[in-house]
């Protein structure tokens, strides 16, 4: 079998298939329509999130019997048409979802602590010890939105602190030790912390809006280590400025580009800048003059925001555990 690999990843996972005696080749910068004409070649893809497999792509494969994607979400493939053509579909949230669970356990902490706030003004030469005074985590309530891989690693997370943990799944009977199922007005009704694990679909999409948001009882803090997507910044904002919720911690954002690569597309700063930067903050946020999102320039002024790129599953660990599971899911299907 031929596999054309689209994006980089572990070394383990071209020299495993090698050694099992497929043949790999290398493809990291021609455009879709460079890629689309020579993938009728080709038994099997590798990709993270270059780009979108489409209908008219999935139709030039002629010869496509899996597509294997080094993430733990298919939302850049058209699984329906895919699987219709039956070709069959690979991803590996359990190659991070340790990764994903840690993250949202570190920035929880971080916000309860005001770490980033604090750590800052220290190195700003203050010292402001009662402005800074924190909160514990002891005694509250953790309210998980979809409670699959990623939402059950989170759980596991929270097994070492006095805290009821409540989820939430359009799944029947997902619950567990960790964690009580429970509808979603009643999640609403008693969590004092809400982190999201949920796939982007159509359901998911732009979920997190003031009206979901205003059906919680209680002023709440919370996270998103799952897809931007999900959340209406602007609808976020306003709950932040009037204290609905308390704070936020999160490691994706609406404005993030397909690939994840990158963040805003800026038209003025200088392609040097966009090298150094990756279309980071370091260029778009001094002036503001990068026709940035208003709601998203207060997030990042924000003390109670804590932002990362996209990295709650992005560790060394997980880079190779995702290639593993590619490997380990290919091998179990095809060999």
């Amino acid at each position: 079998m031929k596999i054309l690999h689209l994006d980089t990843n572990h070394p383990l996972l071209i020299e495993q298939l090698n050694a099992l005696g497929f043949q790999n080749d290398e493809d990291y910068t021609s455009s879709k329509s460079e890629i689309e004409a020579k993938i009728h070649a080709y038994d099997g893809i590798i990709i993270r999130s270059r780009f979108t497999i489409d209908k008219p792509f999935l139709d030039a494969a002629t010869n496509l019997k899996f597509i294997g994607r080094v993430g733990a979400g298919l939302e850049n493939i058209d699984c329906d048409y895919a699987e219709n053509k039956a070709v069959f579909l690979i991803s590996a949230p359990e190659g991070n979802r340790n990764a994903v669970g840690e993250h949202a356990l570190g920035m929880l902490l971080s916000l309860f602590n005001k770490l980033n706030k604090a750590d800052k003004e220290v190195k700003d030469g203050k010292w402001f010890r009662e402005d800074n005074r924190g909160i514990e985590l002891n005694g509250k309530t953790v309210g998980i939105i979809g409670y699959g891989n990623m939402g059950k690693a989170f759980a596991k997370k929270l097994r070492g602190f006095d805290v009821t943990v409540l989820c939430y799944d359009i799944q029947d009977n997902v619950g567990d030790e960790n964690a009580q199922q429970v509808t979603l007005p009643k999640l609403q009704k008693q969590s004092d912390v809400v982190s999201l694990h949920t796939p982007q679909t159509a359901l998911t999409t732009n979920m997190i809006n003031t009206e979901f948001i205003n059906a919680f009882s209680k002023p709440f803090w919370f996270l998103n280590t799952a897809r931007g997507k999900s959340v209406v910044t602007a609808d976020l904002v306003s709950a932040l400025k009037s204290g609905k919720i308390l704070g936020a911690g999160l490691d994706v954002l609406e404005y993030e580009k397909t690939s994840f690569e990158n963040l805003f597309k800026i038209s003025n700063v200088s392609s040097s800048e966009v090298e150094r930067s990756q279309l980071g903050l370091d260029s778009a946020r001094p002036d503001k003059q990068n026709n940035l999102p208003e709601a998203f320039n207060y997030l990042i002024e924000a003390e109670n925001v804590i932002l990362t790129p996209h990295v709650a599953g992005w560790t060394v660990e997980s880079h190779k555990k995702l290639a593993q599971t590619i490997v380990d899911k290919i091998i179990a299907k095809f060999c």
